[in-house]
């Protein structure tokens, strides 16, 4: 299997050779921290949405500055090693800041893919348009959530 981990440089490039053959670029940002069957699907209807789909992936320490102590669980190498088996995704950027907007700005993507959680007025919305991509939203599946797996974990271990 090829290495699906990229720097933004290395991207950069790809998506240059992707859209000379007429290639659409969509990408998606998240910790996928606990992998779960929401994820799953998620990223199996973001990659419908074009041919290459990259996964702006959080830094640890971008994962700890919204999550907050504890959190990740999973280390970004391994968050990256588990994303990287997935078959809907081509590839990932790990990135350092809160918010994936300065990758953004430099890979330019034509759909940035994003739950209904945070919906089309997102924080990356600005900057996506402002190079002419559009904004993908999708519903979230119900019932999964990394934040309920730790919280339901942690219950199950203080009661013990």
């Amino acid at each position: 299997m090829p290495d699906k981990i990229k720097n933004l440089k290395e991207l950069k490039k790809i998506i240059r050779a992707a859209r000379s053959r007429g290639k659409k670029i969509s990408a998606l940002s998240g910790a996928f921290d606990i992998l779960h069957p929401g994820h799953i699907s998620f990223l199996e209807r973001c990659k419908k949405s074009g041919d290459i789909l990259i996964v702006l992936l959080n830094s640890d320490k971008s994962v700890r500055s919204y999550k907050g102590k504890g959190r990740p669980i999973h280390s970004e190498a391994a968050r990256a090693k588990v994303l990287s088996a997935l078959v809907p995704v081509d590839f990932i950027c790990i990135f350092n800041e809160p918010d994936p907007r300065k990758a953004l700005a430099v890979l330019k993507p034509d759909i940035f893919c994003q739950g209904d959680d945070w919906g089309a007025d997102c924080v990356e919305r600005e900057t996506v348009e402002k190079h002419r991509g559009k904004i993908k939203v999708f519903k979230k599946i119900k019932g999964f959530s990394t934040t309920a797996i730790i919280n339901k974990i942690r219950g199950v271990a203080k009661k013990q």
